[in-house]
């Protein structure tokens, strides 16, 4: 029988090493310096950058060894946690039908199989709105009269090491179906089409796209996007079906290597919206399909700085945007401008207020269907969503905005899609408590029809289990929000065991959300508490800019606070708490480890952004540009690298007793590449002086969200909480 590299090391470490611990790998020290603003870092492990290297590949291979070997007595309790959310997963199961044009689409899933099967069936117009827009009663496993498979992804993966399915579109007539494939996780797709009336594949195949896919109103030509070298979206192209891909048109160039671009029709499929931006200002420009030969119309240039959002749409006759923006207005809000008006100067157009600036309210952003507007805010830390007549819009005969109630105090309620013409928006909740369901919201009466609530099997209920909101004092004063979840059985007592999660970048915020996989953390005594940490969005905008740039050690000794008020709550023990954070949430988990490594049992890092300053310092790697709004630009401005340099992990990692570390990431992630974690472990290794094993994970064939399919995912989900459980003690269902 032959034995891969990673199989011949475990055998060798667990033949040779003592009982208790097998030795890590070494990686060899091979210094090369970096200068930059007179200092200078000498990095011993920056060779392992070189994926092409067979060294680097084995190098990667001997760690996956040593996990295994080191984690093997966790593999009963991965298993065990692996059949729990099997088992709590009603695995035949569909979406709720979402219409479009004269179809109902929806996606469902079969036991046994990984990736989803994209379907739909005919809709009706029978002149009654109520019937018409109501879904489609489906039951799983039941078959669906008149169904038909636009995509089946496990056929689509069968052979492949990978499968994910980025982004899809239909023509108006229903006839061609375009998506994008990914088959080696490194987010770059293969987009096909699809001819739905004979079910074969067109001859159009076009390499290396990004997500977004739409086809222009007439079903001639799709639209897609292109990444350049860096993995930053520059290019909006356009491909007539039936011509060679090297005819493709490039609708536009976007050459700041600092500005992300996308696109999306506008909700009446009127106009191509391309959105141009970072963080703090952003462009957009519209493609009129009536008149495309015009050229794109820029709305409000990025020279003016305004970070802002434009649905174009027509009312009584004139064609007006929507706009989310935050002129004036940190926390933003909402204008109807004239279309015509973006050709005069910002100071001298009329922009009639929709939404006032409220600073207790974030605006996240605004949309139309044929008679609303439909609002997503943030208030007291949760999503809700608001709806207002586009009656009066802008005058004072405006309506106020009304929103659906629910009854929890932590939630989340976010929109869900609609088609423009529906008398119904389609709204998505859920809370730690409550499985994710799915709503019509009538526009006209404001009555909510509960159309699913996703089934947990195995006899769950919400009355187990408490989700509360407590506060912890940062040291400058600042309250920091937390969600505190845990079993209602649960005693005060100072002896449970805990996991503080977080996140803390990009103005993203960690919502009440329902995790059937957390139930196994629960059921087991987990206290768990995500900590709404300052650099996400929780409070609003000066929440996330309190946490980035020079502001961004907030982030981490809020978590530090936060852990330090569930050591005093009498809800955990102190010495059984673990953390975990993934991507820049991973960077968190570096850096809370220099900070206080003795207050955590174990660390989870899940692809982590460890190694920040050497990537925002190259610009040619993947999106480094992108993160100068997010950190700041070390490479010009000498206080940000020096900054940047006094708590990114990798170059503080000092000699501290680490708690129990494990680093997980994917060899083929684009975002946050698998050198960034190896060089962080080699280095708690040679510099930490704890006894405890630090351990590096890495999945060879996935990106950044790791293995495709449901069950590769519940697998990897399953081997990060029995990491964490076993190091705080609580292996056992309590």
């Amino acid at each position: 029988m032959t034995h891969t590299p990673a199989e011949t090391v475990r055998d060798s470490l667990l033949a040779s090493a003592p009982a208790s611990r097998p030795e890590p790998p070494v990686a060899r020290k091979v210094p090369i310096e970096r200068s930059h603003h007179g200092d200078t870092f000498v990095d011993h492990y920056e060779w392992l950058r070189d994926k092409e290297n067979p060294d680097v590949v084995a190098h990667l291979q001997a760690e996956n060894a040593y996990t295994e070997a080191v984690t093997a007595h966790q593999q009963p309790l991965r298993e065990a946690i692996f059949q729990e959310i099997k088992n709590r997963t009603q695995e035949t199961d569909l979406s709720v039908p979402v219409r479009k044009d004269g179809w109902w689409y929806y996606g469902r899933m079969e036991e046994g199989k990984q990736y989803g099967i994209q379907c739909r069936v005919q809709a009706s117009d029978t002149g009654d709105p109520a019937a018409d827009w109501t879904p489609p009663q489906v039951a799983a496993g039941r078959p669906v009269p008149g169904e038909q498979i636009l995509l089946d992804g496990n056929a689509e993966a069968e052979g492949k090491p990978f499968f994910s399915l980025g982004g899809s579109a239909v023509t108006k007539d229903g006839r061609l179906y375009a998506y994008a494939a990914d088959y080696a996780g490194d987010e770059r797709f293969t987009l096909r089409i699809k001819d739905l009336d004979t079910g074969q594949l067109l001859d159009d195949v076009v390499e290396n796209v990004f997500y977004s896919l739409a086809f222009d109103p007439d079903g001639s030509r799709v639209f897609y996007t292109v990444v350049d070298e860096s993995w930053r979206p520059y290019q909006i192209k356009a491909h007539t079906i039936g011509t060679s891909v090297d005819s493709d048109v490039v609708i536009y160039q976007e050459d700041d290597p600092a500005m992300w671009m996308g696109f999306e029709l506008s909700a009446d499929r009127r106009h191509l919206v391309i959105g141009i931006g970072c963080s703090e200002y952003s462009e957009t420009r519209l493609l009129d399909f009536a008149d495309p030969d015009a050229g794109l119309q820029t709305l409000i240039p990025r020279s003016e700085r305004v970070l802002y959002d434009a649905e174009p749409f027509q009312l009584d006759g004139a064609q007006k945007v929507l706009l989310t923006h935050n002129k004036d207005a940190v926390n933003s809000m909402v204008s109807l401008v004239d279309l015509s008006e973006f050709s005069r100067p910002l100071d001298a157009q009329r922009w009639d207020t929709v939404v006032e600036h409220d600073d207790g309210v974030r605006v996240n952003g605004a949309g139309v269907t044929s008679t609303h507007v439909v609002l997503s805010i943030r208030k007291d830390t949760i999503e809700r969503v608001q709806v207002l007549p586009l009656a009066g819009l802008g005058t004072a005969a405006q309506a106020a905005p009304v929103e659906p109630g629910f009854d929890e105090e932590l939630f989340t309620a976010g929109v869900g899609g609609s088609d423009y013409e529906a008398p119904v928006i389609r709204v998505a909740y859920t809370s730690f408590l409550t499985p994710p369901r799915i709503y019509d919201y009538e526009l006209a009466t404001g009555t909510l029809h509960l159309r699913k609530e996703t089934p947990v099997l195995g006899g769950y209920d919400p009355a187990d289990y408490v989700a509360e909101r407590e506060w912890a004092a940062a040291a400058d004063g600042t309250k920091i929000p937390l969600s505190v979840v845990r079993k209602a059985t649960l005693q005060r007592d100072g002896s449970n065991p805990a996991l503080v999660y977080a996140y803390g970048s990009y103005e993203v915020s960690m919502d009440p959300a329902f995790s059937t996989a957390r139930l196994s953390l629960l059921d087991r005594g987990v206290v768990y508490v995500v900590a709404h940490v300052r650099g996400g969005g929780e409070m609003g905008r000066h929440w996330y800019d309190d946490g980035k740039k020079l502001r961004k050690k907030n982030t981490f000794t809020d978590f530090v606070d936060a852990t330090d008020w569930l050591a005093a709550s009498g809800w955990a023990d102190p010495a059984r708490i673990a953390a975990m954070g993934g991507s820049a949430g991973g960077l968190l988990m570096g850096a809370v480890a220099n900070l206080a490594p003795e207050k955590y049992a174990a660390i989870v890092a899940q692809v982590p952004f460890v190694d920040a300053l050497t990537s925002i310092l190259d610009p040619d790697l993947p999106l480094s540009a992108l993160e100068w709004e997010e950190w700041g630009n070390p490479i010009t401005d000498p206080e940000v690298y020096a900054y940047m340099k006094s708590y990114s992990p990798y170059e503080n990692v000092r000699p501290a007793a680490y708690p129990k570390i494990a680093a997980v990431t994917s060899f083929n992630d684009t975002r946050v590449l698998y050198v960034e974690p190896a060089k962080w472990v080699a280095a708690l290794r040679e510099t930490g002086t704890g006894s405890e094993p630090i351990v590096l994970k890495t999945e060879m064939d996935a990106g950044h969200g790791g293995a495709s399919g449901r069950y590769e995912a519940w697998k990897d989900r399953a081997w990060d909480y029995a990491y964490a459980l076993d190091a705080i003690g609580a292996t056992e269902l309590a």
